[in-house]
């Protein structure tokens, strides 16, 4: 290491001296002539620090050689102020006055790689960002202190080659007792990743024993100490930090596609579509991750092969081509895939690189109205019918799956009644006319609408709905025979049942639509379900031809349904059909019945009550009850039946005494409410039966067997629904071992 202060001044292995003023220059002799050793021929300097570093003034010339060329030799300098020229020259980027106590340079080619270490005399240490401190390393050398022990920071290449281990520094230790040795610790050495580093325990060399990547651990904080021979501490720990110095060997990669970008047609050149980028793992702070963008290939390259651009360094994909040619209806495709290329070391051609592809969809915008294929269109629909009788085309080329292509439907005029709707088809785009209110032919023949047909989405300001957006429908209404009409439907006629047979119910009208047309009409009967009725077929008057019968099942809540029908004279003839509801009046014509009509009772029962009678009538109200309740004429001695009322629809019947076992008719008379009243006799058989040991013997002649419980329960769960409170306590004081709702429990 020579440095040379004199001007023009010749020294040993000092070929040369540059006089510019305020500059040291060091050159160093060509180390080839004695066997070439890949490197740096020299790599450690002192350079006094001047007043100001001058803006390309050349500071120092440094010799490398990979010993096969140099070929794409690129320099790294620690300071962002400073640069390394292809011949070798270290030079500033701008006017420089503080650079810090120690730069660092790193040359590599294909084959080779070295660092240099420059020592500025009098400089002081900078505080700022490690990347403006040492570009590719992580912090800037250790300060010294004072103490014997003497550290610089190792810096290494990632991916080193064989041979390992390899010497890549040194530490010093002037006051060294004798004897005593160094240690070396830290992760990397004791601590996992263990053995990466060891360090002579006698010279104070380190080394290390494999590849580093920087990607995976890009620098170890490792303590040098010096120990006596007994391993105690005899100065330190110091810290050493080893750096990792990065090397290009990882491509740019494109983590977030697929990469898909909207453009609306017609947009300004210089629209920003999207913007790409790619990540490179490695050191952000060097060019090996320094990324920049082209474009390599656009698909399809029509209408021009530059239709976008990308910003090299931002990776923004904007337009270049003039919006007129940006139309999405005049494009061959409009969807466009850009193969995006991302190389690093700033685009040089010794960056790696890595694609992606971006998809471009040119978005359409509303500027085509919709036109009607023609103006005019014709339709025929048959009165009375309903449904689509016209199908109206349009034309737009706008983008079909979008708002500006769909189109919308209106009519302005001719619609008056609301009998015409007009729809969308969502597949073809037009409009289905239809009926939805029948049309009378005979109320007008011909209708004429004015349809006008609209984008869902507005259109863009520079483009108007013109003439051809409207069109006329012309509708002809063809004539059908319809059938004859009831008035009123339903007909409605109330009648006291029972009436004689014969009797006018009421004249059916029905009239034809056909008003145009002469036909006549004929009546029918569709549907009698009894048989009762009769229609003249010439004038519709209906009567009757058997008696009408309120209680028939045919009745329905007194009312009876008929249904007739009016057939007129045209070819084909039509038909109509009317419904006829007869109320009826209830009429007094039933009768009431008792229940039940069989009864037990025990020879020596201590409690004489035998049934408990219910009445029942098909008439209506005031023709059923209340019910009166009597016994006819008894067939045994006076003072032996007895029947009490119990409610309006329930009596009791019991004994006065005791009686033998034997079968009795006892005739029970029964009368309604009606104006006349209507009476019935009905027998009421009594068994009266020997009820001994808790067996029941009714033997008797011809006599069936029947429960005196039984007959008594089915007769209380009739009674027992109708009975009022009143009559509750009545009926438990004549069966007081009985429950009322026990007995209806039961039931």
């Amino acid at each position: 290491m020579l440095v040379d202060n004199r001007c023009g001044s010749m020294r040993a292995n000092v070929p040369f001296c540059d006089c510019r003023v305020g500059t040291k220059v060091l050159l160093l002799t060509s180390a080839e002539d004695l066997g070439c050793t890949p490197g740096f021929q020299q790599k450690v300097f002192h350079i006094d620090q001047p007043a100001e570093f001058i803006e390309d003034q050349a500071i120092l010339n440094l010799t490398f050689s990979d010993c096969k060329g140099n070929d794409k030799l690129h320099y790294e300098v620690s300071s962002p102020y400073f640069k390394v020229n292809n011949d070798g020259s270290l030079v500033a980027l701008r006017n420089v006055t503080a650079v810090g106590k120690t730069l660092f340079v790193h040359a590599r080619t294909r084959h080779a790689e070295d660092m240099a270490e420059l020592m500025i005399v009098g400089g002081k240490d900078i505080q700022g960002s490690s990347q403006d401190i040492f570009k590719f390393a992580r912090t800037s050398p250790v300060p010294r202190q004072k103490r014997s022990i003497v550290v610089s920071p190792i810096l290494i290449p990632e991916n080193q080659r064989q041979p390992f281990p390899r010497d890549v520094g040194k530490v010093v230790d002037s006051d060294r007792p004798e004897g005593s040795k160094f240690r070396l610790t830290g992760k990397g050495v004791d601590q996992e990743p263990k053995g990466i580093f060891r360090i002579n325990e006698n010279t104070g060399s380190v080394s290390v024993t494999r590849s580093l990547d920087r990607e995976m651990i890009a620098a170890y904080q490792l303590f040098v100490e010096t120990i006596d021979v007994n391993g105690k501490t005899l100065e330190g720990p110091v810290p050493l930090e080893v750096i990792v110095i990065d090397q290009n060997d990882n491509r740019p990669i494109f983590r977030e596609g697929p990469y898909v970008g909207h453009v609306m047609e017609g947009s300004p050149t210089g629209t920003t579509v999207m913007r790409i980028t790619a990540f490179d793992a490695d050191d952000p702070a060097t060019d090996n991750a320094l990324l920049r963008y082209n474009i390599r290939q656009q698909t399809p390259d029509r209408p021009s092969p530059n239709m976008f651009y990308i910003d090299p360094e931002k990776g923004d994909i904007v337009t270049v081509v003039s919006p007129a040619l940006l139309d999405r209806e005049t494009l061959e495709n409009p969807k466009y895939e850009l193969i995006i290329e991302a190389q690093d070391m700033a685009g040089l051609d010794v960056g790696l690189t890595g694609t992606a592809t971006a998809t471009i969809m040119i978005d359409d915008k509303n500027d085509h109205s919709p036109k009607f294929t023609k103006k005019e269109f014709q339709a025929t629909v048959e009165e009375g019918a309903v449904g689509v009788i016209v199908n109206l085309t349009v034309e737009d080329k706008d983008d079909p799956a979008t708002g500006a292509w769909r189109a919308a439907y209106t009519i302005i005029n001719g619609n008056p009644g609301q009998s015409f709707e007009i729809h969308t088809n969502p597949q073809s785009n037009e409009g289905m006319l239809s009926v939805v209110k029948p049309l009378d032919y005979e109320i007008s023949a011909f209708h004429t609408l004015l349809i006008k047909v609209e984008n869902e989405d507005p259109l863009v300001p520079e483009v108007s709905y013109g003439p051809s957006s409207t069109a006329t429908v012309h509708i002809t209404v063809l004539d059908v025979n319809e059938g004859p009409v009831f008035y009123p439907d339903p007909m409605m006629v109330t009648k006291q049942e029972n009436i004689s047979v014969g009797s006018v119910l009421l004249t059916v009208n029905a009239t034809d639509p056909d008003s145009l047309q002469h036909q006549t009409i004929r009546y029918s009967i569709y549907k009698d379900p009894a048989g009762w009725l009769n229609i003249n077929p010439i004038n519709g008057t209906v009567d009757t031809m058997a008696v009408l019968d309120r209680e028939s099942p045919f009745v329905h809540n007194s009312v009876y349904t008929a249904l007739f029908l009016a057939i007129d004279s045209g070819n084909p003839p039509a038909t109509g059909t009317g419904t006829l509801l007869i109320t009826l009046e209830d009429v007094n014509d039933n009768a009431p019945f008792i229940y039940p009509t069989v009864a037990e009772v025990c020879d020596d029962a201590k409690n004489l009550s035998v049934v408990i009678l219910g009445a029942s009538d098909k008439d209506l109200h005031p023709n059923t009850d209340p019910f009166k309740f009597e016994i006819h004429k008894q067939t045994v001695p006076d003072k032996v039946w007895k029947i009490s009322k119990i409610n309006n629809t329930h009596a009791l019947v019991s004994l006065l005494q005791n009686l033998n076992k034997a079968n009795y008719h006892l005739p029970i008379m029964v009368t309604d409410s009606g104006k006349p009243p209507m009476t019935n006799i009905t027998d009421l058989r009594v068994q009266v039966c020997s009820c001994k040991n808790s067996k029941v013997d009714c033997n008797a002649a011809g006599a069936p067997h029947f429960s005196t419980t039984a007959v008594l329960l089915l007769s209380l769960f009739s009674l027992a629904r109708k009975l009022t409170k009143a009559q509750a306590i009545v009926f438990s004081y004549v069966f007081p071992q009985k429950s009322i709702q026990e007995e209806t429990f039961i039931f």
